[in-house]
């Protein structure tokens, strides 16, 4: 009777074991700003990015793959909770080192999801979701943490004292790299402490590559997660000194340039470890293109506008997935976006998520690995980078209503909405506006909006806020 219940045991611990190895790892390589139109697989004709290119050879390029917000802070909580960021508070633009709140740590993240099931898990970039030690990323679940905690042209701990904006700006710190230590105080966190004041930007795409490199290393006989969130290309742009381009002219090409050298490094590493064929890499961005820094800014190629709008060239961005099961060389034009990682990422290692808290994302995983056709996300939801309510995309169809802003002269003045419709599978530059000709389709795509927003307001939950 002893010896089969001990083979009882030792076949389930045998089956734990197996489970566990084939459980596959999954590395986000998230770049800041980078346009739609800023890889060679997206049509840059400027940019050269052969590794990243690699990831469209090897795997899937998606096409019409959308951000939840325009700017960072928004878009990185939406893409960690699969949720619209007005359901979980964190829609209302950015954060500041004078920021008092941040992700309430009681938000199911990827990391806490994959943490759970016995993932190691890391974060090494920029996290802008909260500087204060109860809301960065080993308080979201991530096991460590190495990065700047809010943008890279803020300043600790007030962001008094930053040297001047603008393209011109950005030209004068392009050409003077010591600026990085001389003009900045930003800082760079290990887990929740400072140990850096001002870090070294000319390193940190490097560094973050390096330590997600060793991480991987460290745990390449168990599960992992690795999230990496650069810190560019958000100005100000620097490279480290040995691939430096002196012309400002080039900053963007140089900046973009190196990232995909860096990636093309911790690809090579899965490679040697053996692991590429089980290890998920997605790699996008986290809104558009900051167009008015001009060649300090980047591209959003075919597409209309860039961050900060709720035009495609804001929240359409570029996105490459390779993995097991996904396959090689494919392009999906199917509608699908940052908001449904999370739970695709569940489905992929069989493991249900919490019912209790109800999340925005859908599970695409058929659409990932090409098992289906037609996305079952057909809906999604603009909010401004306030997260103001603002559009509806269904299908091919996008409606912006957009409430023109008014100055203090004209708070007492009515503003007329402008009223945009357009179809997006012959219109992907937004040029043509078919509104007045569609009166019918309009009204429907504005109370179907109404209700998805309705929904999300009644059931927003809170965002974590530091006690007075």
């Amino acid at each position: 009777m002893r010896a089969t219940v001990l083979s009882l045991l030792l076949a389930l611990i045998a089956s734990c074991c197996a489970t566990a190895a084939e459980k596959p790892n999954f590395i986000i390589i998230f770049a800041d700003d980078q346009g739609y139109g800023d890889l060679s697989c997206f049509g840059s004709e400027t940019i050269k990015t052969p590794n990243v290119d690699r990831l469209a050879e090897e795997g899937r390029k998606f096409t019409s793959f959308m951000v939840a917000s325009p700017v960072c802070t928004p878009s990185r909580a939406a893409l960690l909770t699969g949720c619209y960021p007005k359901r979980v508070g964190m829609h209302q633009h950015v954060l500041f080192p004078s920021s008092t709140k941040g992700l309430n740590p009681t938000e199911h993240t990827i990391a806490d999801h994959l943490k759970g099931i016995g993932y190691a898990t890391a974060c090494f970039g920029k996290w802008h979701l909260g500087h204060h030690p109860e809301v960065l990323p080993t308080s979201n679940g991530f096991d460590t943490y190495l990065g700047i905690p809010y943008s890279n042209d803020m300043n600790h701990p007030d962001n008094k004292g930053k040297p001047k904006g603008g393209a011109d700006g950005m030209d004068l710190l392009w050409k003077d790299p010591e600026s990085t230590l001389t003009k900045w105080k930003t800082p760079l966190f290990q887990d929740e402490e400072i140990v850096e004041l001002p870090v070294d930007q000319r390193t940190v795409t490097r560094r973050y590559t390096q330590a997600a490199i060793d991480f991987v290393t460290q745990h390449q006989d168990e599960p992992f997660f690795v999230y990496l969130p650069h810190s560019m290309p958000h100005i100000p742009l620097y490279v480290p000194d040995d691939v430096r381009d002196p012309n400002p002219l080039n900053a963007y090409i140089n900046v973009i340039e190196h990232i995909d050298h860096e990636v093309g490094r911790l690809l090579t590493v899965l490679d040697e470890l053996k692991l590429s064929e089980n290890t998920y890499v997605i790699y996008t961005t986290d809104n558009g293109p900051w167009l008015p820094f001009k060649h300090h800014g980047g591209s959003a190629g075919v597409l209309r506008d860039g961050k900060g709008t709720t035009f495609e060239g804001g929240q359409r961005v570029p996105c490459l997935i390779r993995g097991p099961g996904i396959p090689a060389g494919t392009v999906c034009d199917e509608l699908t976006g940052t908001i449904d990682v999370l739970p695709t990422i569940a489905a992929l290692t069989a493991t249900p998520l919490d019912d209790t808290r109800k999340i925005d994302g859908i599970d695409v995983s058929q659409l990932w690995k090409g098992e289906i056709k037609e996305s079952p996300r057909q809906e999604f939801i603009h909010y401004t980078s306030q997260g103001k309510l603002e559009g509806l995309r269904q299908g091919d169809w996008k409606l912006l209503v957009k409430t023109p802003r008014q100055n203090r002269n004209q708070q007492t003045k009515k503003t007329a909405q402008q009223v945009m419709l357009f179809n997006l599978s012959e219109d992907i530059s937004e040029k043509n506006n078919v509104a007045e000709q569609n009166p019918e389709l309009v009204a429907k795509l504005k109370l179907r909006m109404t209700q998805l927003d309705s929904e999300i307001t009644e059931n927003a939950r809170s965002p974590w806020f530091k006690d007075k």
